[in-house]
Parts: C-alpha cells; sequence; structure tokens
C-alpha cells in the first residue's frame, strides 16, 4: 500500500510489541467525555473489511511537532474506560446499520 493509499484511506501502522508492523484502518473518530477516540481495523489492501474483523480503540492525542505541524498520536486507553468505549462504538456502529437499512428500503 503506497503512502498515499495510506493517507487517502485514513491507515496507520502501528509496531507491536514483538516488532511486527500492523496497518489499521480507522473507520470512525469519536468523543467520549471530551476526549477524541478511534475505531480502528485491520487495514486490507482491497479496503473491504469483515464483520468478523477485529476493531480496535485508541486514544487520540493531538499536539504540535518541533516544526509546528499538528500531530496526532494513537495510544491505547485506560483499561477502566475500555468497557465504556466498547459500548460507545457497538452503539454507533448498529446505528449505523440502522441508517443503511432505511436506506435500501
Amino acid at each position: 500500500m503506497t503512502p498515499e493509499q495510506m493517507e487517502e484511506r485514513d491507515v496507520v501502522e502501528f509496531v507491536d510489541d514483538e516488532g511486527n508492523t500492523l496497518l489499521l484502518e480507522v473507520m470512525d473518530y469519536f468523543f467520549y467525555n471530551g476526549e477524541e477516540f478511534a475505531a480502528l481495523c485491520d487495514a486490507k489492501e482491497d479496503g473491504e473489511t469483515a464483520e468478523d474483523d477485529a476493531v480496535y480503540i485508541m486514544k487520540i492525542n493531538s499536539f504540535t511537532d518541533e516544526n509546528g505541524e499538528e500531530m496526532e498520536e494513537f495510544v491505547p486507553p485506560d483499561e477502566e474506560l475500555m468497557e465504556k468505549l466498547i459500548s460507545v462504538v457497538r452503539t454507533r456502529f448498529s446505528e449505523e446499520d440502522d441508517e443503511d437499512d432505511e436506506d435500501e428500503e
């Protein structure tokens, strides 16, 4: 996947604890208690996502780098928040599915 495709599709590169590279695509941004979060899934070459794909929730910290550019850092949220965030994401996606069903009728 080229850098242009990554940016166009909002794909973020992560490195796990074992040094493996993961490409995750942002499915949705949302706010909870005044903080910004993102729901992400594995980035597929064809842009398709399967219903059983794992969904990752990350907190977004915004900052300005030394060149004055706005940057975003994706970090895991606090464990005690995770259950509430999962509920928020499930609700958001079930509402989107309901809207899609209504549009098809």
